[in-house]
């Protein structure tokens, strides 16, 4: 009977997945917060933050959020997703893109992965809705930073009048046929975790080019206060929004975007080096644009 314990020793070092490159500039805007007393969820480095990744992802409105599960749990929201309702989801990816539908008390159904791209599979997509009509709201994940097939998934959802959600908490910085990653769906969502391409430690962000969307997810973010003198909520609230601190380390962050970038090609060039006598394929999927 195999045995792991016997058959396998430990590695000397461990391989990590991934880790957080910081490069000092984090730590000047973090100061800026700290000297200007800006330390709460308002400040000069949210608004720099949400302007510039608008600017190169290029989108009109972003929210920064505690996490990108916030983000999907606001788009779901805006959707909306009600109780009781089904949404098509990837059915290889992390829990996070799936749980918020649970919180809404939504119905995720798994759709089977492409085989080139890992990713929701366009052709499973279609024969989905065949079976289940009613589904109004897919969400689609870019596994590992690898968009996955939005010109034939997008023409799936028109069809059949539903709502798009890309989580691209995985791709910021990759480009779909030459359209960045993050602005395929109605709602995007981008991840600021420790193990992304930049990092505010954790934290995640919002995009769309729908006004009323971002005002209402910003409202959502901070506990549906009502604009009135005194404390008044009609809408149920969550405490999602991100802290200026936190902002400046992804304000930092950004700035080495292209650099991050560029290490990436770094590693895909050496698989593809060290692969190409396999009949292995490798895709690119990471392109540079410089942030101001």
């Amino acid at each position: 009977m195999f045995n792991p314990t016997k058959n396998f020793a430990p590695f000397e070092s461990k391989i990590w997945l991934a880790s957080p490159t910081m490069h000092g500039d984090e730590q000047k805007f973090v100061q800026e917060a700290f000297d200007t007393n800006w330390v709460s969820t308002v400040g000069a480095n949210l608004t720099e933050l949400e302007k510039n990744i608008c600017r190169h992802v290029g989108c009109k409105y972003a929210v920064a959020l505690a996490s990108g599960t916030s983000a999907i749990h606001l788009a779901v929201k805006l959707a909306p997703v009600k109780a009781g309702d089904k949404v098509f989801c990837s059915d290889l990816t992390f829990s996070a893109t799936v749980n918020p539908v649970v919180y809404e008390k939504g119905i995720p159904i798994f759709i089977d992965s492409d085989r080139e791209t890992w990713n929701l599979n366009p052709a499973a997509l279609e024969r989905a809705f065949k079976l289940f009509s009613d589904v109004k709201v897919v969400i689609v994940a870019n596994l590992y930073g690898t968009p996955a097939k939005f010109d034939e998934i997008k023409q799936i959802c028109e069809k059949n009048s539903a709502i798009l959600i890309e989580d691209a908490a995985e791709s910021l910085g990759a480009t779909y046929k030459g359209q960045q990653t993050g602005t395929f769906g109605h709602v995007n969502a981008i991840s600021f975790n420790g193990n992304k391409i930049i990092t505010t430690s954790g934290g995640g962000m919002l995009l769309t080019d729908d006004e009323n969307a971002a005002k209402l997810a910003r409202k959502w973010s901070t506990q549906s206060r009502e604009p009135a003198p005194w404390y008044q909520h009609i809408d149920v609230g969550y405490n999602y929004r991100m802290s200026n601190i936190v902002a400046g380390i992804g304000r930092g962050q950004l700035l080495h975007l292209d650099e991050h970038i560029a290490a990436k090609k770094k590693i895909y060039e050496r698989y593809r080096d060290g692969l190409k006598d396999l009949p292995v394929k490798m895709r690119r999927c990471f392109h540079s644009r410089k942030v101001v």
